[in-house]
This record gives structure tokens, sequence and C-alpha cells, in this order.
């Protein structure tokens, strides 16, 4: 075990010493208060592709919850994290029943980072964890035992804090200073490389850069005839905005579905950013 696996495990603990865990959420989606109704669920709201059906994911897995993710009613538009909406209304199909936070930071990469940690909030909090563009591995647990970090210039080292409970709230209060200091470029680190053609729910589209852009596979669809793969994406953006699901609005007739290119196309094109095949990733 490593030093920064050691120093995970001995934060887990501590907390769990310090805190009863909280018990399980009543449902998986615990920055809603209720439990979603599931005719708002993604999955719901988007049928496959006319003679495809949608590839197989296990019951709990990140595709799974991806499936189940609440939606705003129809037609709301996406807003900016200041209330204003977002210029290119044209792209957005639906909107994430999920905040945008109130500064302009959860952007395109965080928005993947704030979609996973809320899944494995809901799993095991102990697995919260992403790493800032230095290289610093940012833990949750860390977080919780009484752990943060700060940045002077280009350094960033741990810091002390208040130890607290494992509640979303900490988890939310974690996530600020993530997304300010992780991006697009630490992400892809963070992903395996995966071919296109074995894309699965959960992957992600990335450009590591300044700029670069995230865009998260939330389903998968197969024509079992043909073999031909179809994507539903969501995204945020610059400045920060709701999470939002994507509109094929360079074919119309597929709805929010995007057919994954043929093996002699070099890239994938998105509403607001063509990614090179090559770019998808995948979380361990």
């Amino acid at each position: 075990m490593n030093l920064t696996s050691f120093s995970a495990s001995l934060a887990g603990l501590l907390a769990a010493a310090l805190f009863q865990l909280p018990a399980p959420a009543t449902h998986p989606y615990p920055w809603l208060t209720a439990a979603p109704a599931p005719g708002h669920a993604l999955a719901a709201r988007f049928a496959p592709p006319p003679g495809c059906q949608r590839v197989a994911v296990p019951a709990g897995s990140w595709g799974a919850w991806l499936r189940g993710l609440p939606l705003r009613p129809a037609s709301t538009p996406a807003h900016l994290y200041n209330g204003k909406l977002k210029d290119n209304q044209a792209v957005v199909a639906a909107v994430v029943d999920i905040d945008p936070g109130t500064k302009d930071l959860q952007q395109c990469a965080d928005a993947v980072m704030r979609l996973r940690a809320e899944y494995l909030f809901s799993q095991n909090v102990n697995k919260i964890h992403f790493h800032l563009t230095t290289g610093y591995d940012a833990w949750f647990s860390d977080y919780i035992a009484g752990r943060t970090f700060q940045v002077k210039g280009e350094e960033v080292t741990a810091a002390p804090k208040p130890a607290e409970a494992p509640t979303h709230a900490a988890l939310q209060r974690y996530l600020l200073p993530v997304f300010g200091y992780a991006g697009t470029l630490s992400l892809r680190r963070e992903l395996r490389p995966v071919p296109l053609p074995e894309v699965r729910p959960g992957d992600v589209l990335i450009h590591g850069g300044r700029p670069g852009h995230a865009v998260l596979v939330a389903d998968v669809a197969e024509n079992p005839r043909t073999g031909q793969r179809y994507l539903l994406l969501a995204q945020s953006y610059m400045p920060a905005q709701n999470i939002h699901v994507l509109r094929n609005v360079a074919q119309p007739a597929l709805g929010a579905w995007f057919a994954v290119p043929a093996p002699d196309e070099a890239e994938v094109e998105t509403p607001e950013w063509t990614f090179a095949r090559e770019e998808l990733g995948r979380f361990e």
C-alpha cells in the first residue's frame, strides 16, 4: 500500500471512529429531499432509437445510476450559475434536476466530477477522491477527518480543518475547492482510455487542455442487427450552468441520440465541441 492509499484508509477509519456513518439514503440521488418520480428519469424520457435497445449494465452500477438521473420537466431551459439563461438553448434536450451551484465553478469536467461524487456518495463515501491538476489526490475521507489542502503559488499541500460528519453538505463543501483546482487536464489523467466501439454508460469524452471540454456518456443503445451504437450525452459548459442532455442538432431525426462514428471517422462531433475518437475515458 502506498502512502496516499494508507493516508486515505487511515482518514476513513478516523472519520468512522469520530462519527457514526449516516444510514444509507432512501434513494440514490442524495441532493434531492425526496425520491424522484420514475417518469422523470433519463431512461423514461429518452427511448432508444428505433430498432435499438439499451446495452446491459449491472444493477447499482454507475451506468445504471445515470439512467435513473432525475430530469426537470420537458422544455425547461438551461440556466447559468447566476440565474441567466444559457445562450445556446438549441442544444438542450433536457435539464438534469441538480443545482449548478452559485459560483462559476461547476463547468464541464466539474459536472462529471459532481455526478461521479454523488453516485459514490450513495454507494461508499470512502471511494470519493479526485486529483487536482498538480497531481495532489484530494480524498473526501481526508476532508471529513480534518484534512484539506491549501494552494500557495503552484504548490498544493495538506492543511488542517475541523473534522466533521460525512454529510451531503460536507460533500458540497469538499467539492468547491476541488472544482477550483481540478479540470479537464487532471480528469483526463484519471480516466482509462477506452476504444470508442466499446463505449458504455458512464464513459467520458474528454479533451484535456486550456481550453478543454468534457461530455459525459449518460446512456448507450445498440442496434442488435447492425451493431451500430448510439449515445446520450450530458454536459455543463462555460460559464457554469445546469447539467443538460444534449440535442443532436446536426441530425434532428435522432433527437438526443448520437451515432457512434464509423471506424474510418476520426472525430466525434457534439453540438459545442468536437473530440478525437481516441478521447474516450472510463473511471476505474
